[in-house]
This record gives structure tokens, C-alpha cells and sequence, in this order.
């Protein structure tokens, strides 16, 4: 059986006053569409297809491969969004799937259940509904005697009496393909509005003798919609709720989940401690028994097992096993820290790679270098890689010893078991084993204690 979901997002999203179409702002590290294509995921045999308008270029650079896109020009309710996909669709896809791109919390296994219950049902469409106190405006659902739905009647034309309805039409059918396109030709313009809108797809069915079932959804916060700031944030924090629960069921500790902020498809092994106010952006993976945090961001890095990271700023680097960093240290794209580093507080290391059991200290900036094992980094060493046209790499070996406050003015070289006295400025390659002094640095003798 084919199955393919469209995607309602050609909705201009006025009174989110925002310059950025509406379904491309983030809710936990990815755009809200993302979230929906997400949901109908499990479900699709075929390409999804959205309908764009208001910023439709952006949002066809973002969707990419991912999805086939159709334009609705000018926008005339939901109904006319749907009739945009008529030529991609007619005799093409066995069930339709109609959503929202701007309904992130939506489950994909309550899509999965609509499908399903579509399935098994003989007559034109199966929608989702919910029971809430709070009408948010969406219609109520009138069914008959035998529990079938006979009409969605909208807030707007309700009588006092189907406004105390508490059953809400939610906005997410699944049609029978052979029906629709026949049947979405006869909804009629609404005269109030001067649009076509799905809610008459369900009395045309009623008409044509075909039944209509409604699956109730469990959580009523799947059907929240956003056009808001407001609504953005009340998403984002039930969101961010859902994914640290999910967390913690498998084997995570969030000291305080209400000041933690976990971005969807973040990976977190068991056993780690996630501190307060600690933010984990996308493409975070943290291996077991870490701790992260408090006042701790990290985004698009990889951490391994059993390592420490105390209120310190990582992006796009990678940490080894059983690390200790921070307070206050930064890794910036391109670090790489092999296992066993120590990297004091204030120190910084950008597209550079610290080997297994280095020792960095406090006040110190490495970059562009490449530092051996068991290498040690005196407090306030700097690589000074930068001289104002281009970057130099620092090289440095095993088993060296840089004195603190050592300037290291690359293109450098400094050989195994090398040292450099406090305050050196090297400017010359240092060969293994001898110490450089001074400034600028020289030779002054070979280590006599040196391993050969």
C-alpha cells in the first residue's frame, strides 16, 4: 500500500513578526518542519510532499532531497493547499496523509494509529481529535449515535451548545486516495472566510454515505500549533521536557531537569551526570559515567567515557576518555584531546591535537599546534600562529616540557623531551632534548637526564 504524507507550510506566519519563515524556526536544535517530517516518517512508502508559500526558496533549501515541494499561489485555505498536490498524487498514493508543519510535538506513533485505523476503515477519512478544556478556537467534532463523526462545526458558526463539545477537530486526516481528488473538487468557498477548507471534507463524506472515524489522541499537547513567540516557547519547553525524560529513562542523571536544555538527537551514555544550566546542541555525543556541567555548552562535539567537563564552552571538537577540563576552559572547531588530558581553567585550544596524557594549564592557547603524549603545557604558554596573513603550526613532541609563560612563534618545531624555560620566547625549532631559555629562546644545553 503507498502511503504519502503532505505537508501543510505555506502559511505566511504573520504574528510570529519574524523575517524567517514560520516552520524553519528552531524548536530543540532543529526547524519545527524537520520535527514533522519526522513524524510522518515511519509511516510514508513514498517522498513526502510539502506545500510552500510565504518563504518558499528558503524552505526548499532546507528540505532538500528530503522532500517534493509544491507551490500554493495565492494561499486559500487548507483544501486549496491539499489541490496543489493533485498531479503529484492522482492514482499515485493509495492513503493521503494531511499535516501541519507547524505541530512539532506531534507523535509519530499517533500518525502511525491514524494510518492505521484509515486502514481499516472502509469509508473516505479517519481524522485525529482530543479532549481539552481549552478550544485554542478548533472546531468540535459531532458524531451520532454510533460514534462515527458527522460534522466539524467551527468555533465561529458553533451553537452555545457544540461550544460545550470538549471533543476538538486537531487538523490531521488520512483520506482515501481513489476519494479525494474527486471529492476535494466539490468543497465549496467558505462566504465568511472567501476560502476552501478540509473541516468540509468530512460532511462530503457524510453525504457520498462513507464513514468518518476519529482516533482520540492520548496527549493533548500533540495538537498545540504555533503562530506565536508564545506558542514557540510553551512547545520548546514541552519539548525539552520530553527529551530529558527520555534521558533520564535511559540510565542519565539530570541534577535539575528544568535548567538543563538537551537538543533533539543528542546521545548521552548511562550513568553521566548532567549538572544545571548546561546546554547540549546538536551533534553532542557524550559517552558513560561523564560529568557535564553546571554552566556548561556544547555543541556538535564528541566526549568519551568517564571524563569531566566543569563550566567550560566546547563546539565541534572531540574529547577522549577520562578527561578533566575547566573551569572556564574553551574548545573551539578542530580540537582534539586525546585521553587522559587535563586542560585548566582559561584555556583555550583551537584546530589543534593534544595527544594522550598531556597536562595543559591555566591561562594558556593552543592553536594550529599538534602536541605529543605526556607532553606537558605550563600556565600561560601561547602558539603565536597567527602573523597577520596566515596560520603556522607548533609542533611539539613527546615528553616535553614548555615553562610557563613560554611564547611559541610558529612555524615551530620542538623535538621529544625538550624544554623551555619560563618567560621563553622561541622563535627556532628546538631539537629533542635540550633545553632553550631566553629571549629570544636559545639553546644552552642538552639534557643530561634526557632518555635516549
Amino acid at each position: 500500500m503507498k502511503i504519502t504524507p503532505i505537508l501543510l507550510a505555506a502559511g505566511q506566519g504573520t504574528r510570529m513578526k519574524s523575517d524567517l519563515p514560520k516552520v524553519l524556526h528552531p524548536i530543540a536544535g532543529k526547524p519545527m518542519i524537520q520535527h514533522a517530517l519526522d513524524s510522518v516518517s515511519h509511516i510514508a512508502t513514498e517522498t513526502p510532499i510539502v506545500v510552500i508559500g510565504h518563504g518558499a526558496e528558503r524552505v526548499t533549501d532546507y528540505l532538500g532531497a528530503s522532500a517534493r515541494t509544491v507551490r500554493q499561489e495565492p494561499q486559500l485555505g487548507t483544501a486549496h493547499a491539499v489541490m496543489q498536490a493533485e498531479s503529484l498524487l492522482r492514482g499515485a498514493s493509495d492513503l493521503v496523509l494531511v499535516s501541519y508543519a507547524d505541530m512539532p510535538l506531534l507523535r509519530g506513533e499517533t500518525v502511525a494509529r491514524l494510518v492505521e485505523l484509515q486502514q481499516q476503515n472502509r469509508g473516505a477519512m479517519s481524522m485525529l481529535t482530543v479532549f481539552a478544556d481549552d478550544p485554542r478556537g478548533f472546531g468540535r467534532i459531532v458524531r451520532d449515535q454510533n460514534g462515527t463523526v458527522e460534522a466539524i462545526v467551527e468555533e465561529y458558526v458553533a451553537t452555545p451548545e457544540q461550544l460545550r463539545i470538549r471533543e476538538l477537530n486537531v487538523g490531521v486526516y488520512c483520506f482515501d486516495g481513489k476519494w479525494l481528488w474527486d471529492a476535494i473538487q466539490r468543497v465549496e468557498k467558505n462566504p465568511r472566510k472567501g476560502e476552501y477548507y478540509l473541516t468540509d471534507m468530512v460532511e462530503l463524506a457524510v453525504k457520498d454515505g462513507l464513514t468518518v472515524q476519529a482516533k482520540v489522541m492520548e496527549d493533548a499537547k500533540e495538537a498545540i500549533g504555533i503562530n506565536t513567540r508564545v506558542h514557540l516557547a510553551e512547545v520548546e519547553a514541552e519539548m525539552r521536557k520530553r527529551i530529558n525524560e527520555a534521558h533520564m529513562l535511559n540510565g542519565v542523571t539530570l541534577m535539575d531537569p528544568a535548567s538543563t536544555y538537551i537538543d533533539s538527537g543528542v546521545s548521552i551514555g548511562r550513568d553521566t551526570l548532567i549538572l544545571p544550566n548546561t546546554y547540549l546542541h546538536a551533534g553532542t555525543v557524550i559517552g558513560e559515567g561523564c560529568v557535564i556541567g553546571p554552566n556548561t555548552m556544547i555543541h556538535a562535539t564528541k566526549i568519551g567515557n568517564h571524563s569531566k567537563v566543569l563550566m567550560s564552552v566546547l563546539e565541534g571538537a572531540q574529547v577522549g576518555d577520562e578527561v578533566d577540563m575547566g573551569p572556564f576552559a574553551r574548545l573551539r572547531k578542530g580540537a582534539k584531546l586525546g585521553d587522559h588530558v587535563h586542560m585548566g581553567n582559561f584555556g583555550e585550544v583551537k584546530d589543534s591535537t593534544l595527544a594522550d596524557g598531556v597536562k595543559m594549564g591555566h591561562f594558556s592557547y593552543i592553536g594550529n599546534a599538534t602536541i605529543g603524549k605526556n607532553t606537558n603545557i605550563g600556565a600561560g604558554t601561547i602558539t603565536c600562529n597567527y602573523d597577520g596573513v596566515k596560520k603556522h603550526p607548533t609542533l611539539i613532541g613527546e615528553d616535553v616540557f614548555i615553562g610557563s609563560d613560554t611564547m611559541l612563534v610558529a612555524p615551530l618545531n620542538i623535538g621529544d623531551r625538550a624544554s623551555t624555560g619560563a618567560g621563553a620566547v622561541v622563535t627556532k625549532d628546538v631539537e629533542a632534548d635540550t633545553l632553550a631559555v631566553g629571549m629570544p629562546a636559545r639553546a644552552i644545553r642538552k639534557k643530561t637526564s634526557s632518555k635516549k
